[in-house]
């Protein structure tokens, strides 16, 4: 399972590809593609918006569900889907609760 990560152009916050090609903050409101065809569709989707100048980075990125939620293979990603690592009330992590990065 992969889902598109990139960042956005206006103010560099993680995001990432979820429904109706709207980019979203939060991954577990990503879609994710299971298949090679749905990995090439978010891809297409992706470049499109890079040349459109929303975002950069785009990247397709390897996901499991744990317990029901979407966790990122990569710990760099996971950092990146939990926020900033200086300080929990911070960053979007301050937003929700915590997420453990292992």
């Amino acid at each position: 399972m992969k889902l598109l990560a990139a960042n956005r152009l206006l103010d560099g916050t993680a995001v990432w590809l979820g429904p109706d090609a709207a980019w979203v903050e939060d991954i577990s409101d990503a879609e994710i593609a299971r298949d090679k065809e749905g990995e090439a569709r978010l891809e297409q989707i992706g470049r499109r918006a890079l040349a459109e100048n929303l975002v950069l980075d785009i990247e397709l990125i390897d996901v499991e569900i744990v317990d029901g939620a979407v966790r990122p293979l990569r710990l760099r990603e996971r950092i990146r889907a939990a926020g900033p690592s200086i300080h929990p009330e911070l960053g979007k992590q301050a937003n929700k609760p915590a997420v453990s990065l292992v």
